[in-house]
């Protein structure tokens, strides 16, 4: 920071050295307690809605065993399309509460933490499909709180320069969330028949007879474990987490007061201000003081603190300017393709081998290469686990080592425009794995060296755009805000049209895999994406980087100047 010249001192300004930038680091990224607190409330819901998918089939054909395989699966379809569907309703509105001045940003997020808690659970404890549907609805109705999240991820990190690390935290914990959700719901799914030795009857902890919850509800201890995880998740925000909405900063909070007791008194830690910066200390040698500068060295004389000033509210109408569209466009049909994607992948995997000995359908008989063929890998459970698993190892190893390099050498927009170019190609050659030769003949899984080198050459691609692309447009989204006191509302309205389309994809890619393999043309779903992902692509191009303050209303520069001065280092002692 430049000091002013004054007159005994005319060249003070001239020929000043420019302190040299460092390079970000992960080490370098301010408020990383704050930022650890919201990674901690991330990673407690994919790990929870992933754990689903390890035993909802098995769970939906309980409650009733008499069901074809054929209608279970399609239960499993409207079950996943339920969360999505009720988030996709009522996310917009969770954005505007958490711009509420009444309302703010933390306590949307514990109340989104809670109410995915109870649902949580009541879907473990229920019964029928009806009692089911109703509590994963009641869990995306009440859980607005990824648009939530990076709202506030924009406010605690507000020089751009972060940004780029900070909004990889929420994609990295999901990534760490598709590893551990469906391993831990797979171990605790079912205890009495998975670990009689421990439950069962004549077990440790069961009894004569086992123990009777577990025998009556089976796939209720993973949902309980996972409310556990929401609800401490939900505790350290309470007691942790700073507001971020600039009306409710001074508000009494008493969960910050019960937190910054319990870190004196239980745990011995100095309570420091999260929002104090301190200026590292300055190599320049010590310059006299000139008499016109005395008048700047007056002791500080501690002032009643005001009220912080409303900044005026942007109409809703004028949210909607050509580079919101673009890029809430180019979000939505992203979230199409991405969000489809494991779903498409896993049935896949799943379907029957071709079978030259079986007769084809009739209207698969003059199908020929390079599109006409069909057939998937016929992969157990344990094996698309696996392949799942290695979506995730993936997208951390490439987040943590690949992305803040390439993204800090070439700059946001290069590396989203590139990114979101590979999701065409890797959906065109995903069906040709099929016609990689197995060692074992079918109807047998398949198998073999060269299969799960295909496999992995095609995640890979998948997840490297996947990694570049996600955080990318969340900063997008975050910057086209054209005003601060809308922040929240265009969060909540880009989390809308992300769960939206992410609720209808994987109906279609099911519907058109379905005509795929009756006229003999696997791909058929997989090239109808890779379409609308070149559609993707173009909308891609015509979006910009915006600066999240486009529009000014009456009182925004005095505001502006008063909170940078707020945040302007102040020299320690």
């Amino acid at each position: 920071m430049q000091r002013a010249a004054s007159p005994l001192h005319p060249d003070d300004d001239q020929e000043m050295p420019q302190p040299k930038e460092e390079p970000v680091t992960w080490r370098s990224v301010p408020r990383k307690g704050q930022l650890f607190l919201l990674m901690m409330a991330r990673i407690s819901e994919p790990l929870t809605q992933t754990s689903l998918q390890a035993y909802m089939y098995y769970q939906l054909k309980s409650f009733n065993p008499s069901l074809p395989d054929s209608t279970v699966a399609a239960q499993v379809g409207i079950m996943q399309g339920s969360f999505t569907a009720a988030q996709f309703l009522t996310a917009f509105l969770w954005g505007k509460a958490a711009d509420s001045s009444k309302i703010g940003r933390k306590k949307v997020l514990v109340i989104g933490l809670m109410g995915t808690a109870v649902s949580i659970a009541g879907f473990g404890f229920s019964r029928s499909f009806a009692t089911a549907i109703f509590f994963r609805s009641l869990g995306g109705i009440l859980n607005g709180n990824v648009g939530v999240m990076r709202t506030m991820i924009a406010e605690i990190i507000q020089e751009k320069k972060y940004q780029s690390r900070a909004f990889m935290i929420l994609p990295m914990t999901f990534n760490i969330g598709v590893i551990v959700g469906p391993t831990l719901g797979g171990l605790l799914a079912d205890p009495v028949n998975t670990y009689p030795g421990l439950f069962g009857p004549g077990s440790s902890f069961g009894g004569a007879d086992g123990v009777w919850w577990m025998k009556r509800w089976p796939y209720a201890l993973p949902n309980l474990v996972s409310s556990c995880f929401l609800l401490s998740a939900c505790l350290l925000l309470i007691l942790g987490l700073d507001e971020t909405h600039y009306l409710r900063k001074d508000k009494t909070d008493y969960g910050r007061i019960v937190g910054r007791w319990i870190s004196q008194h239980i745990f011995r830690r100095r309570s420091t201000n999260m929002q104090e910066y301190s200026s590292i200390p300055s190599a320049e040698p010590e310059t006299p003081i000139s008499p016109g500068d005395i008048e700047l060295q007056s002791p500080a004389v501690p002032k009643k603190q005001e009220p912080p000033k409303r900044r005026k509210r942007l109409p809703f109408r004028q949210i909607w300017t050509r580079n919101v569209l673009l890029t809430f466009l180019a979000h939505g049909l992203m979230a199409f393709h991405v969000g489809t994607f494991n779903n498409l992948w896993f049935i896949f995997l799943s379907a029957p081998r071709f079978d030259p000995k079986n007769p084809m359908p009739p209207s698969a008989k003059d199908r020929h290469l390079p599109f006409g063929f069909t057939g998937g890998f016929a992969l157990p459970p344990p094996r698309i686990g696996l392949s799942l698993s290695i979506i995730g190892f993936i997208g951390i190893t490439l987040q943590l080592l690949l992305y803040p390099r390439m993204n800090a050498k070439y700059g946001l927009i290069r590396c989203y425009r590139v990114s979101i170019a590979l999701f065409p190609l890797t959906y065109f050659l995903a069906p040709y794995l099929s016609l990689i030769p197995s060692k074992t003949p079918p109807p047998e899984p398949a198998s073999g060296l060269p299969m799960w080198i295909g496999i992995s050459s095609i995640l890979f691609l998948q997840v490297l755009a996947r990694t570049f692309a996600l955080p990318a447009i969340i900063i997008l989204v975050n910057n086209c805000c054209p005003h601060p006191s809308v922040l929240g509302t265009i969060h909540g309205i880009g989390q809308s049209v992300s769960s939206g389309l992410r609720t209808f994809g994987p109906i279609i890619a099911g519907w058109l895999f379905g005509i795929g393999l009756n006229i003999g043309v696997v791909g058929l779903s997989w090239w109808v994406f890779a379409i609308e992902a070149v559609m993707g692509c173009l909308a891609g191009f015509l979006v910009r980087e915006g600066s999240g303050h486009e529009i000014m209303l009456e009182g925004d520069e005095e505001m502006d100047q008063a909170q940078a001065q707020a945040q302007r280092p102040t020299r320690r002692k």
